[in-house]
C-alpha cells in the first residue's frame, strides 16, 4: 500500500461534493465512499481501512485492481503514441481487435471500437437497422443496456422511463424461473413459454418491421438471470426464421465474468451446440475499465454490407491507443495466468457451495443463482410468497458488510456476489465469513 494521508480523504470528499455531479443520484444527500487505492481484489481508503471488493466496482474490474501487466502495457503505449484519429491504422488497435476475435470465434470477422458498453449497444442497433432496412428493436424488460439515446430505451428497467426519446423499441419478458411471468413449474416450461411469448410479440409487432433482438446473454443488473436450457437456441431460431439480427450484450457478462471468455460460449445446449449471435457487444471486462473501451464484434455478412456503403457512425476516441494497449495487456495476462479458468473454478468449487450453504442457514435468501464470479442472492421476507425485502433491509445489509470490510453490489432486493476473476480461495473464504456474519445481524 502506498503512503496515504487521512487529510487527502477529507480533501477528496470536499472536492467531490463541491464540484462533481453523480450519476443516478439525488445529489444533496450523497456521501460517496472515498477510495485511495487498490490491488487485486482489495481496495483501501485514506485512513488505511481495507475492503474486499466483491462489487468489482460496477462489475467491471475482472482482472482486479492495478494488475501490473495492464498498467505496464498502458505505460509502454503512452511512451509511443498516446492518441491517434480512428481513421488512421494503428498497430495496437489491430492487435486488440485480433485478440478479441480470437476469443469470439471463427464466426466473426471485424471489431468496431467504442468508448464503452452503452455506445457499443447504440452502434450494434444502428448496424442491425441499416443491415435489415427495418426499424424496431426487441429487448427484455429485465435488462440494462446503457445510458445513451437508444441503449437506455432498449433497457427494460426503471431507468428507461424518464428517457424514452428514441423510437422503435418494443419490450418482452424473458425467462426468470424464480419469479416466472409464465406460471412455469420448471426450467423447461419457463424456456418454452418464454419462447412462445417472444414469437407472439414478433408476429404481433410485424416480423418484417423488426431489425434486432437485443439480449443480455446473462442479464446482470436485472439479477444474474442464467437462461434456461433451450432458450438461447430458441431465440436464435426465431431470429433466423424472421430475418432478424440477434445481438448478445456481453458488456457485463463477457471476458471471464461467467467463467468463459464470452458468456454464450459457456452455455451449451444438451447436444453440446453453442448459440452464436450475429453481433456481440462488449466493454467492462475487456480491459477492466483501466481506460474506457467497448465495441461490437461483427459477423462477416454484416461487416461486408458496409464494404461499399458508408457506415454512418464513429467516435473521436474509437480504438484509442491507451485503451487498446489495456485490452492487449489484459487479454494476454488472462491467458498467461489462467484467469478465466480461475473464475470458472471459483464459481464451481467455492461460490456455488458457499452461497448455497448460506441459503440453507438464512431464510432471507430466497434464491441463489449464477456461474463463474457472477452470482445473485434474491432476498425475501418470506420464502413461500417470495416477497422482496425492503430498501431499508438492503441498506442495513450493505452497512453490515461495509463495516466488516467488504464492498457489496446491490440492485433492488438483491445482493450480487461479483468479485474479480483473479479472486483467491482465501479471499472467497473470508468473504463468505463476512456474508455469514452480516446475515446473522440482519436475521436477528
Amino acid at each position: 500500500m502506498n503512503a496515504i494521508r487521512p487529510s487527502d480523504g477529507d480533501l477528496t470528499l470536499e472536492l467531490d461534493r463541491a464540484h462533481v455531479f453523480h450519476s443516478w443520484s439525488a445529489q444533496a444527500a450523497l456521501k460517496p465512499m472515498v477510495i485511495a487505492g487498490g490491488l487485486g481484489s482489495t481496495v483501501w481508503d485514506y485512513e488505511g481501512n481495507e475492503y474486499l471488493d466483491f462489487s468489482s466496482q460496477l462489475v467491471n474490474t475482472n482482472i482486479g485492481h492495478q494488475h501490473p501487466a495492464v498498467v505496464a502495457a498502458i505505460k509502454e503505449q503512452a511512451d509511443v503514441l498516446t492518441t491517434v484519429a480512428p481513421a488512421a491504422a494503428n498497430l495496437t488497435r489491430g492487435k486488440a481487435a485480433q485478440r478479441i476475435l480470437d476469443k469470439a470465434g471463427s464466426r466473426y470477422s471485424k471489431v468496431f471500437f467504442t468508448n464503452g458498453g452503452a455506445d457499443a449497444n447504440e452502434n450494434a442497433i444502428r448496424m442491425a437497422r441499416l443491415y435489415t432496412g427495418r426499424d424496431k428493436v426487441l429487448s427484455t424488460y429485465r435488462s440494462y443496456h446503457g445510458n445513451t439515446g437508444a441503449a437506455v430505451v432498449a433497457t427494460g428497467d426503471w431507468r428507461r422511463v424518464p428517457n424514452e426519446y428514441s423510437r422503435g423499441h418494443v419490450h418482452f419478458f424473458g425467462p426468470f424461473a424464480y419469479r416466472s411471468d409464465f406460471w412455469s413449474t420448471n426450467a423447461e416450461e419457463e424456456s418454452a413459454r418464454a419462447l412462445q411469448h417472444l414469437e407472439r410479440v414478433i408476429v404481433s409487432e410485424g416480423a418484417s418491421s423488426i431489425a434486432a433482438i437485443l439480449l443480455e446473454t446473462v442479464p446482470g443488473t436485472a439479477g444474474v438471470l442464467v437462461p434456461p436450457p433451450g432458450y438461447l437456441a430458441g431465440v436464435r431460431a426465431l431470429a433466423d426464421r424472421y430475418g432478424i439480427v440477434l445481438i448478445f450484450d456481453e458488456v457485463m457478462a463477457g471476458f471471464g465474468r461467467t467463467g468463459s471468455w464470452f458468456a454464450f460460449q459457456g452455455l451449451p445446449e444438451a447436444d453440446g451446440s453453442i448459440t452464436e449471435p450475429d453481433l456481440i457487444t462488449f466493454a467492462k471486462g475487456v480491459n477492466s475499465g483501466y481506460v474506457p473501451a467497448g465495441g461490437v464484434v461483427i459477423s462477416p455478412a454484416i461487416a461486408q454490407a458496409f464494404d461499399d456503403t458508408v457506415f454512418p457512425g464513429g467516435l473521436t476516441y474509437s480504438g484509442h491507443p491507451l485503451a487498446m494497449a489495456a485490452i492487449v495487456g489484459a487479454i494476454d495476462a488472462m491467458d498467461a495466468e489462467g484467469i478465466i479458468d480461475n473464475a470458472h473454478r471459483i464459481g464451481r468449487d467455492k461460490l456455488a457451495p458457499g452461497l448455497a450453504a448460506l441459503a440453507d442457514k438464512y431464510p432471507i435468501i430466497g434464491d441463489v443463482r449464477g456461474l463463474g464470479v457472477f452470482w445473485a442472492l434474491d432476498l425475501v421476507t418470506d420464502r413461500e410468497t417470495r416477497q422482496p425485502v425492503s430498501a431499508a433491509v438492503i441498506a442495513e445489509l450493505k452497512a453490515a458488510l461495509t463495516s466488516r470490510g467488504l464492498l457489496g453490489f446491490f440492485a433492488e432486493n438483491r445482493l450480487h456476489v461479483v468479485p474479480p476473476c483473479v479472486v483467491t480461495d482465501a479471499e472467497v473464504d473470508k468473504a463468505l465469513a463476512i456474508y455469514d456474519a452480516a446475515f446473522a445481524t440482519i436475521s436477528n
